[in-house]
This record gives C-alpha cells, sequence and structure tokens, in this order.
C-alpha cells in the first residue's frame, strides 16, 4: 500500500498554533467558566420586567459553570445542574435543590422563577462591553436573562490558588507595618486540617494580617475560621502584598472564649 502524504506550505504551518490559541481563547465554555455571572435584567417575551428575579439587587442572582455543572448562587437554596454548550445553545439538566427552610418570601419566589426559566435548551450569546463581558440567556417563551460577567479569583491572578485555613480573633489589633501605621488589622493564625476534616497539629502564632480578605467582613467580638484562597501575585507594587487571600467559606464561627479574647 502506498501513502499519499499532503505537504503543507511553511507559512500554512506557522499559522495553525495561531489559529488554535485562538479558538481556543473564544470558547464559549471556557469563558463562561471564567467568570461568576451576575443577574443585571431580566423581560418577558412582551419586554415586561421580571421583578421576581430581583428579590435583592444588592446580591444579584448568580451563575458559576465549573466541571460541567451550572451552580445558581444567592437564593435561599443551593441550586445546580449538569450544562451543555453545543454552538448557541446552552442545554441545563435537571436541577438539584437543597432543602433548607426560608422564611425571606421574596428570596423564596425568586428561587422557583429562576429554577423555571434556567433549565432545558437556552439560546445564549456572549459579547463585550466594556470592561466585562455579557451574557444573554433567552428562554423558549422568549424571556431573556441579562448577565454581567465578574472575573473569578483564578482568571485575576491567573492561577488556581492554593488553599489555606486561618482563624480570625475576635478583636483587631494595631497593624505593624510602617505603611499601616494607626489602622487595626485582622489578627490571624493559620489551622490546619487532615483529609478526614479533623484538626490536626498546633496552630501557628496569631500575628496581623496587613491586607484584606477579599469576601470576608469582620464582626468585631466573633471568631471565626475561614478556608481562603491564596493567589500569587505576579508583578505587585513596591511594598503591596506578594499575594492575595480570597474566602472560600466561614468553616467555624462563634462567641470568644475567654482564652481566645485576649489575642
Amino acid at each position: 500500500m502506498t501513502r499519499r502524504l499532503t505537504w503543507l506550505p511553511l507559512a500554512v504551518l506557522a499559522c495553525l498554533p495561531m489559529f488554535a490559541h485562538a479558538a481556543r481563547a473564544t470558547d464559549p465554555a471556557r469563558t463562561l467558566g471564567q467568570y461568576h455571572w451576575q443577574l443585571s435584567a431580566a423581560t418577558d417575551h412582551a419586554g415586561q420586567r421580571l421583578d421576581a428575579l430581583f428579590a435583592h439587587p444588592q446580591k444579584p442572582l448568580q451563575l458559576d459553570f465549573a466541571d460541567g455543572r451550572m451552580r445558581i448562587s444567592h437564593a435561599c437554596n443551593a441550586i445546580s445542574g449538569s450544562y451543555h454548550v453545543d454552538g448557541n445553545k446552552l442545554d441545563i439538566g435537571p436541577l438539584t435543590h437543597t432543602m433548607m427552610f426560608c422564611a425571606d418570601k421574596p428570596l423564596m419566589a425568586m428561587e422557583r422563577d429562576a429554577s423555571q426559566r434556567l433549565r432545558g435548551e437556552l439560546s445564549f450569546k456572549l459579547q463585550r462591553a466594556g470592561a466585562q463581558p455579557q451574557l444573554s440567556l433567552t428562554t423558549a417563551a422568549g424571556d431573556t436573562l441579562s448577565f454581567t460577567g465578574q472575573a473569578t479569583p483564578e482568571t485575576r491572578y491567573g492561577s488556581s490558588g492554593t488553599t489555606e485555613f486561618l482563624e480570625v480573633a475576635p478583636q483587631t489589633v494595631p497593624c505593624t507595618s510602617p505603611a499601616m501605621a494607626g489602622k487595626q488589622c485582622l489578627s490571624v493564625r493559620e489551622r490546619h486540617y487532615a483529609s478526614n476534616g479533623l484538626k490536626a497539629g498546633t496552630p501557628g502564632p496569631w500575628h496581623p494580617l496587613e491586607q484584606p480578605i477579599d469576601g470576608y467582613i469582620h464582626h468585631a467580638g466573633v471568631r471565626n475560621v475561614l478556608r481562603v484562597k491564596r493567589y500569587a501575585i505576579k508583578h505587585p507594587a513596591a511594598g503591596a502584598p506578594s499575594s492575595a487571600y480570597v474566602l472560600d467559606m466561614v468553616v467555624e464561627s462563634a462567641l470568644p472564649t475567654a482564652d481566645a479574647a485576649k489575642h
């Protein structure tokens, strides 16, 4: 058998990696996973605003796409379902819900409304308006939900980060850096956990954390143990931190004991 080889011009071969990179950069599934998508507008087929989806405007309904699943947050319950991108179609599988009771009736109404619309096959469009990308989803009934993308920490810092646990003392302490003279800082120490979730090892020493933890709001008098993601900052400004902390979840939250109140 004779095999015929097809030779491509060198100029074409040189361009192939560039074309492959461009295809990856514009891959809609990849773009969906790079952002937190927060609801900015929603109308029905007649152009009327879907008010039920804006129960708490200060904390808008949010979509996240990762590991083949779409997650809906800022409702009463955690909601998720599988998803698949095919051209300009987004196919969302059956949604699963946690069953937490919620006394906030507008929030429950928002959850029901979102669950009814964010399922099945939706038409979608991605575009960039200024610095932030926009996602538009249209249901078979003609309802349109518009979302604004907020870059995930992985997108902002260009890495997956490392997971750490920090215990935050109930009271803040004076910062020690000359650049933060006269300011108060969180007092933290590192905690360690085994793979089974149980505490392990000895906590690290208490020290002022002279930078914020993105997403964390401290309430005086309350001790917290946080699971955080730590991201290296590639080119920090002179005197600025070389890493950033982002809150992942609150592991423990309690009023202080007499011993903890000393820190």
